[in-house]
């Protein structure tokens, strides 16, 4: 599944990473924290607003020196898009493999030196604030930390949390995250949102024990 090849990066995928760029700092976004000096992590970041977010996310993460990777539909990576795909960081999943997503993604992980996989955890932009598990289920299966990212679209600021590393519990990972996203927007609802489901599935996880 990855990529491996000495060529240069295709031309398309040049220019357009110098697009992102130039946007990330004409919009003037500012950075909050820093990533982990660490080679391999799943970057959970909400909420999830805007098609525009993965721009930024590219653009903040290259302002720390990392180059994020993203999962794309593997039929995405043939023909004239194929080096494009990887070039921009992309992960290919085939979905009609016996193995699933979780163990895809985990084996690419063990496979690269280098691995910064980047996660829209609410899944989508109409999203009520609770997160998937996809985020928890990879980070588990490949063995590395959850970095969280939170996003202020209305002050422009972008930021990393601390490295977590996710135990068997994934009510108790899911507040820990929830806890430092809140403690950058207190007010946030799609945050409240996010701990009240972190502690229901605690709850719930104490009543199935």
């Amino acid at each position: 599944m990855s990529e491996r090849t000495s060529r240069k990066r295709s031309i398309l995928s040049r220019i357009v990473r110098r697009i992102i760029m130039a946007l990330y700092r004409f919009k003037g976004w500012e950075l909050d924290g820093h990533l982990p000096n660490i080679e391999k992590f799943v970057i959970a970041g909400a909420p999830h607003t805007s098609n525009w977010d993965f721009v930024f996310f590219v653009g903040a993460t290259a302002e720390e020196g990392v180059e994020p990777n993203f999962m794309g539909k593997h039929t995405l990576f043939q023909g004239i898009m194929r080096n494009f795909m990887f070039d921009m960081g992309g992960i290919p999943i085939d979905r009609t493999k016996r193995s699933n997503v979780v163990e895809q993604v985990a084996a690419e992980f063990e496979q690269r030196d280098h691995l910064a996989l980047v996660i829209a955890a609410e899944g989508t932009r109409s999203s009520n604030g609770e997160w998937k598990s996809g985020f928890y289920n990879i980070a588990r299966a490949a063995n590395v930390p959850i970095v969280p990212a939170w996003v202020c679209n209305e002050d422009m600021v972008l930021g990393f949390g601390p490295a977590i590393v996710p135990t068997d519990s994934y009510g108790e990972t899911l507040l820990e995250i929830a806890r430092f996203m809140r403690s950058k927007r207190p007010d946030y609802e799609r945050y409240k949102v996010l701990e009240a489901q972190a502690l229901r599935l605690i709850e719930e996880e104490k009543t199935n024990a």
